[in-house]
């Protein structure tokens, strides 16, 4: 699964009124948290303003719900068997061709600060100040343009000051820019912010109408996980122990917060669904409180858009690596084609073209960003690229032969949380997903059955709707050129 390196000849540089681009990137946010996507457990002011100024795409999916490969999907606008980072804990191939450094040929000035989380070092960019891996919550230690700094303070502050201070001084002025602004939030452990701490402390949060799913009419793949709120989560993630880094003043005020030998004794009392439920709320709260931090800084950044002058010819991007689970089916992560973590949020205002408070229903992904952000700079795509350019879109326009079905592989197995490799195909209204691996199949009436509880794939009904997913599945994995996975399923002891 080597990633092709590609070459290509340089672009004459283009007229400085091209639109400058800041792509604002979470980790793990679902989409149903927030209020714009119908969110019934917060509020995101900030988010909801862009898409209030902008277009929200109802059907956005991710090729391979995980972080990094992920991030390598929109680098390089190709599926993770192509760019060769198809799972967490590889290093990505900078040499390969990435829309950032087409951006580069054709004069744009571009950065990354924030999470980069792909074992390398960026390549295409002006300027990097990205966290150490996975990155802690509180005081990073950061990696600035190759030279490592340890910063103090709350990770979603300082990302959101690094990004504003690039934007005000970092930047050559005469040149249009590409910020990708990341975040590590909402990303486990769900550590929140001294600011953020007692938010709602007197408010239950809605239970999902899933959480005590019992599986039994899903395959042995969902009953194998080990992703379920009631068993995986840790005493880390409920917060009886404290952040490792924390300075003494921090530490003070987690404790003065989280309060744990209270906590714990309330917790020693609890068994059964009511133990489920407790961690449901320490956790999902703690997951919103991170939320709330996230959309505060958003605003922090859309405020100095409008005080500069910037707004009216900037693109700017809303979107997450995948979806989450927040209590559906009794779990927290992602990793599975099932719509949670399969759709992702993605919220474009771009002035003068998307429509304000518009609504798209279109199948898009993250397969298509960069594509995306070449066509909006007036640079033709390389054919390599697997994506579909959304510029069309983004005006009102979705062309007649826009996609109308969807190709997803997650390979991430054996590893954390267990959730076996599979692939599958959705469309509008039906799923069709095989795990490889124990040659299971599952199917779904998205209409019907809109949380995805029963398996219809034996139910005669279908017969014909399966049968032709099944051939729009085998379409898709020769027009993306999807290899068989060899791989064995197991590790082999040595």
């Amino acid at each position: 699964m080597m990633a092709p390196n590609s070459v290509f000849a340089q672009a004459p540089q283009q007229p400085i009124s091209r639109p400058n681009i800041v792509f604002i990137f979470a980790d793990d946010h679902a989409y149903q948290a927030i209020s714009a996507y119908g969110s019934v457990i917060n509020k995101t002011p900030n988010i909801d303003r862009l898409a209030s100024g902008g277009m929200l795409f109802e059907n956005c999916f991710v090729t391979n719900s995980i972080c990094g490969p992920s991030r390598a999907v929109i680098l390089t606008g190709k599926y993770s068997h192509i760019n060769g980072f198809y799972r967490n804990g590889l290093k990505f191939d900078g040499s390969q061709q990435t829309f950032p450094k087409l951006l580069q040929i054709a004069g744009y000035q571009t950065a990354i600060i924030g999470k980069w989380h792909l074992g390398s070092d960026p390549t295409g960019f002006d300027y990097w100040d990205i966290l150490v891996g996975q990155g802690p919550y509180y005081n990073p230690p950061m990696i600035n343009n190759g030279e490592r700094v340890k910063r103090t303070g709350y990770t979603t502050n300082i990302i959101t000051d690094l990004a504003l201070d690039w934007l005000k001084s970092g930047r050559d002025e005469s040149k249009p820019f590409m910020l990708m602004f990341q975040h590590k939030a909402p990303h486990r452990s769900w550590q929140p912010s001294p600011e953020h701490f007692n938010m709602y402390d007197d408010v239950t949060i809605p239970e999902p109408p899933s959480l005590f799913d019992d599986y039994a009419t899903r395959g042995s793949a969902a009953r194998t996980q080990d992703m379920t709120i009631a068993n995986t989560l840790t005493n880390y993630d409920l917060k009886f122990q404290p952040p490792r880094n924390l300075t003494d003043e921090q530490l003070q005020r987690w404790h003065a917060a989280y309060d744990p030998k209270n906590e714990a004794f309330e917790k020693a009392q609890l068994t059964g669904r009511d133990l489920v439920r407790w961690k449901y709320q320490r956790y999902l709260k703690d997951y919103l409180r991170c939320v709330a931090s996230l959309d505060d800084n958003i605003g922090r950044v859309l405020d100095y858009l409008d005080e500069s002058g910037l707004a009216s010819n900037t693109i700017v991007i809303y979107s997450s690596d995948q979806g989450f689970y927040l209590g559906e089916h009794g779990w927290f992560d992602k990793r599975w084609i099932y719509e949670p973590s399969l759709r992702t949020p993605l919220i474009v205002r771009w002035p003068g073209v998307t429509k304000p408070g518009s609504r798209n229903h279109a199948i898009v992904s993250n397969l298509d960003f960069a594509e995306t952000f070449l066509d909006i700079a007036s640079i033709d795509a390389p054919n390599a690229m697997q994506g579909k350019s959304l510029k069309p879109v983004l005006a009102g326009d979705t062309p007649a032969d826009w996609r109308t079905s969807f190709y997803y592989h997650y390979y991430e197995f054996p590893a954390v949380h267990s959730v076996r490799r599979h692939y599958g195909v959705r469309d509008q209204r039906y799923k069709l997903i095989h795990f490889y691996n124990i040659d299971e199949w599952e199917f779904y009436d998205l209409e019907d059955d809109p949380m995805e509880m029963n398996n219809a794939f034996d139910n005669p009904k279908h017969a014909q709707t399966i049968g032709r997913l099944m051939q729009e599945l085998q379409r898709l994995r020769k027009l993306y050129d999807v290899p068989v996975d060899t791989r064995p399923v197991a590790r082999t002891k040595k």
